[in-house]
């Protein structure tokens, strides 16, 4: 999903033909319909248009033509209703409803809306436009947007192509999405930016001290790596003036297939794993962001990158894995790989001192049984961090919702035979239990977050086709220019 498709989805201005989009809530209608014409009232009576949320009418003009369109946005909600009434902010996606159900054409917001609501309008609808066709050729959505006055133009289209990318590597399958390809893709977005990326592979990373990725990924036809991109501003730029540029981390699991290893999956577990590196695709998308943004920081993404495979030099349950950190690891289980390869990414990540660490992970299936597959899981070591981060996730329409590091369970991966054992004594609390062995690997005192999330739409709704899925993107990128790019 390229910027043509995007461009082709919104477009610089209209002409006679386009058709105004009026929008209202429920709370505002008694008062908004008054102000309409006789005949549109009477319209949206027959038609049964009263201002619910998510409802559209279609009016047509005496000569049959579209005149305009009436959208019934859901009410703005407070910070801490937003996310326990279970609403996403309904606005984004009730414009990305529009376009499915609007004839071809052109459209306008009506009026002069706010630029939160303009943003909202335009993402929606690009986020609406999304295809993945790679294999077939997909059907384009024909009814087409103006952009709103009001709009931040940059940030929507950058929110929409960070988005974009990590759909289509997620959706990709592994036969073109091993560890290779999500290097050359780390290489081509950094081509884009201006950024460095290293690629350390195979046995090197042996000699490089990274030995839980190469014993994870070491059976596998396409050698583990580890991908290294690395960017700041350009010395001169405006943005960068008189800043301190805070150094930010971002770590992402790129188990590019998970077949279990040794303790097999089930062939219907299997069927998704093609997205168990949604971890390192949103890393490469939230990396875009910054980077188009050219925010004033010091940027890092880290991707451990291999296939969870099975041949006769794969890794044993009950095997003693050296680490970067020095920290060894008894393997109570193979299909927990994710956890072994982010300890030695954490490790590096730490290394040089960070103002803030993410790790982002297809991590358990704990956290979804939790929290259903809509609903990242947020870990985080510091409570004023964590704080920052939900009222992120709330004003992006991203929302996050944070578990515990609850210490008194970290015993539950104590090893008789090493440091630390990858999985629990006992079957409860698996994604607390997985952040616990995250955090051995995270110096005391860097500030942290770890996203636990599902990264796929398992059926489609507006502007969140079934497949791939960016889920906590925008909201960890309000957090990093908030909080960690300022002067």
């Amino acid at each position: 999903m390229t910027l043509t498709a995007l461009v082709a989805a919104l477009v610089a201005r209209g002409d006679d033909a386009t058709v105004p989009i009026h929008t209202t809530t429920r709370a505002g209608f008694d008062t908004w319909l008054a102000r309409e014409p006789e005949r549109a009232r009477a319209w949206l009576g027959a038609t049964g248009f009263e201002g619910k949320a998510g409802q559209v009418s279609l009016l047509a003009a005496a000569d049959g033509r579209l005149e305009r369109v009436y959208l019934s946005l859901p009410e703005p909600l407070d910070v801490e209703a937003s996310v326990n009434a279970g609403v996403d902010d309904g606005a984004l996606w009730a414009f990305a409803a529009c376009p499915g159900s609007l004839p071809a054409g052109t459209y306008a917001l009506a009026g002069r809306p706010s630029a939160a609501l303009s943003d909202q309008a335009a993402l929606g609808w690009a986020l609406a436009g999304y295809r993945f066709g790679r294999y077939r050729n997909q059907p384009e959505i024909k009814a087409r947007l103006v952009w709103p006055v009001r709009a931040r133009r940059d940030a929507v289209e950058s929110a929409a192509l960070a988005t974009f990318l990590v759909r289509d590597l997620i959706n990709t399958p592994a036969q073109d999405m091993g560890p290779p390809e999500l290097a050359a893709a780390a290489r081509t977005l950094a081509r884009s930016f201006g950024a460095r990326v290293s690629v350390i592979a195979g046995d090197q990373l042996l000699k490089r001290n990274y030995p839980a990725i190469h014993a994870v990924g070491r059976a596998a036809a396409k050698a583990p790596c580890l991908i290294d991109l690395t960017w700041e501003p350009k010395r001169g730029s405006p943005k960068r003036a008189g800043r301190r540029l805070r150094r930010v981390t971002i770590c992402g699991k790129g188990v590019c297939f998970d077949s279990g290893g040794l303790d097999l999956k089930s062939s219907s577990n299997m069927q998704l794993m093609k997205k168990d590196m949604a971890g390192a695709a949103q890393a490469l998308g939230l990396a875009r962001m910054v980077m188009a943004a050219e925010l004033p920081v010091r940027l890092r993404v880290l991707i451990p990158a291999v296939e969870n495979a099975v041949a006769g030099n794969a890794y044993h349950p009950r095997d003693v894995l050296a680490t970067r950190k020095g920290i060894t690891v008894e393997v109570g289980n193979t299909d927990a790989e994710g956890r072994i390869v982010l300890a030695d990414a954490l490790a590096e990540a730490c290394r040089d001192g960070c103002d803030l660490v993410i790790d982002l992970a297809t991590l358990t299936g704990a956290a979804r049984i939790a929290l259903g597959t809509g609903l990242p899981a947020l870990f985080c070591n510091d409570d004023a961090l964590a704080a920052r981060a939900l009222d992120a996730g709330r004003a992006a329409a991203d929302p996050l919702w944070r578990l515990p590091l609850w210490q008194p369970y970290r015993d539950k991966i104590n090893s008789k035979v090493a440091d630390i054992n990858n999985i629990a004594s006992g079957p409860y609390g698996g994604a607390i239990i997985a952040a616990l062995f995250l955090q051995e690997f995270v110096t005391e005192g860097t500030p942290w977050i770890h996203l636990d999330f599902m990264a796929w739409n398992e059926t489609s709704r507006p502007g969140r086709p079934e497949g791939g899925e960016a889920q906590g993107l925008r909201a960890l990128y309000r957090l990093i220019a908030r909080y960690y790019a300022r002067r």
